[in-house]
């Protein structure tokens, strides 16, 4: 008779999931919308002109919503590591 971890186990069948590097359908369709809406309501010269109304819009856009469009990881050519070379002006600071 089999004991209580035997029985707790239970195998379940192995799914692929979704392929690496394809979207998930939810989070695209998301994204679609947001930009349909953001189209119709002015697009990318509405944006700029909020942006320009006040002060505070503008730092709203530089802090928020700009760098989402910047990637969360920086690499180097070929996807190496990022190389810095320093110079002599650089000693002097």
């Amino acid at each position: 008779m089999p004991d209580e971890k035997q029985r707790a186990k239970k195998v379940m069948p192995v799914s692929p999931g979704r392929p690496k590097g394809v979207p998930n359908k939810t989070t695209q369709t998301a994204k679609d919308a947001i930009a349909a809406a953001a189209e119709a309501l002015g697009g990318a010269a509405r944006l700029t002109a909020w942006a320009q109304e006040d002060p505070s819009n503008e730092r709203v856009f530089w802090g928020t919503i700009y760098p989402k469009l910047l990637p969360l990881q920086v690499t180097g050519e070929g996807g190496g590591p990022v190389v810095i070379q320093a110079s002599a002006l650089d000693e002097r600071i």
